[in-house]
């Protein structure tokens, strides 16, 4: 389906769904469909108490939980708080979606253009002189951002903030951590395969909750630990001893932690880093999983992602003689890995990426 189709589909669902919206509703879906909330967020504190707020006098079931807008943003309705997820978590992803769109305003127009179509094909149900008119008003004005129709207000009780795509499969995640962090310190681990996301994940999680991540990368072996003899054991490829005694077993009691990290561009351990413990921690990487590590977690994630998917990523991000040594070497070992220790299975928790 190309782009075009997409924003098609996209307005005319938004229309059967919402029978009662007007043209300033119908602008208000284009124009964050364009630009996302980057008009709306002031600053963190305010954007929490804005959601406890709005949650607490919001007073009707809405139709979906989750209502995609056209381009790379999502209206999440308040009341996804219910299953968990916090204030704070909601603010922080909607300050975070909060990017500046260069091609916003070309992107608008063109989405008017097809909605003008959609209306000449009487697809959807305005008049074009009235569409015209409303249009032409709001191109005058600069295109500011609306506000709902008093009808649209009364009917559907809109109670939502739009957050970037890039974040919606991952809600569920957040719900959980956010309902076991309420009962105290937690220890997560993000396993799956290459390019399926957990190192952009576990940044995300690092400006939401500020928390310590740990890398799995850091922890590959030294050169003279790189025996035939290792890498026959499932999992051998990682410094397990080391990974234990410098970030597991410190973390599981409470006490500073002084590990170092792996340099590849260097073959060779960097100096010793000195970390406070956070309430959250995150280990991600590929082997965070290993049967000697998991009693150290509170939970665990797996990430999977299509195989074709997986090979376009991987040759997007590397020379080809890197991406070479990740389809000949690394992937082999990590399926090995993956499918005798059933990783996925023992996870807590499975998210597939399935476009990208």
């Amino acid at each position: 389906m190309n782009l075009n189709e997409k924003t098609k589909k996209l307005i005319l669902q938004h229309c059967k769904m919402y029978p009662q919206l007007q043209i300033q509703d119908l602008f208000k879906f284009l124009y964050q469909s364009s630009f996302g909330c980057e008009h709306m967020v002031s600053s963190h504190k305010e954007a929490v108490e804005s959601i406890k707020h709005e949650y607490r006098i919001q007073n009707s079931d809405p139709q979906v939980v989750i209502d995609p807008l056209d381009g790379g943003y999502s209206r999440v309705h308040l009341s996804y708080l219910s299953r968990g997820l916090s204030a704070d978590t909601l603010a922080g992803l909607f300050c975070l979606s909060a990017k500046k769109e260069a091609e916003g305003k070309s992107a608008l127009i063109h989405k008017l253009d097809i909605v003008e179509k959609l209306i000449n094909e009487k697809n959807i149900p305005f008049e074009i002189n009235e569409f015209t008119a409303e249009k032409n008003k709001w191109i005058s004005d600069g295109y500011p951002a609306l506000h709902h129709s008093d009808i649209y207000r009364k009917t559907y009780h809109p109670a939502y903030r739009v957050i970037a795509n890039d974040y919606i499969s991952f809600l569920p995640f957040f719900s959980e951590l956010d309902m076991r962090l309420a009962k105290g310190d937690l220890r997560v681990a993000i396993d799956g395969r290459s390019a399926s996301g957990k190192t952009t994940l576990s940044k995300i999680l690092e400006k939401i909750y500020n928390c310590n991540v740990f890398h799995m990368d850091d922890f590959f072996l030294r050169p003279e630990q790189r025996t035939m003899e290792r890498y026959a054991q499932i999992g051998g490829n990682i410094d397990h001893k080391r990974f234990l005694a410098e970030v597991l077993i410190p973390l599981s009691e409470g006490e500073q932690i002084n590990y170092r990290k792996f340099d590849c561009s260097l073959m060779k351990i960097a100096e010793s880093v000195k970390i406070e413990p956070t309430a959250l921690t995150i280990i991600e990487g590929v082997y965070s999983m290993h049967p000697q590590f998991r009693k150290f977690y509170n939970y665990s994630l797996f990430l999977d992602i299509l195989p074709q998917i997986q090979k376009e990523r991987i040759l997007r991000r590397n020379s080809m003689q890197q991406a070479k040594r990740f389809f000949d070497e690394w992937i082999p070992l990590e399926d090995i890995y993956l499918s005798e220790l059933k990783i996925k299975e023992k996870c807590n928790m499975n998210i597939s990426v399935i476009e990208d």
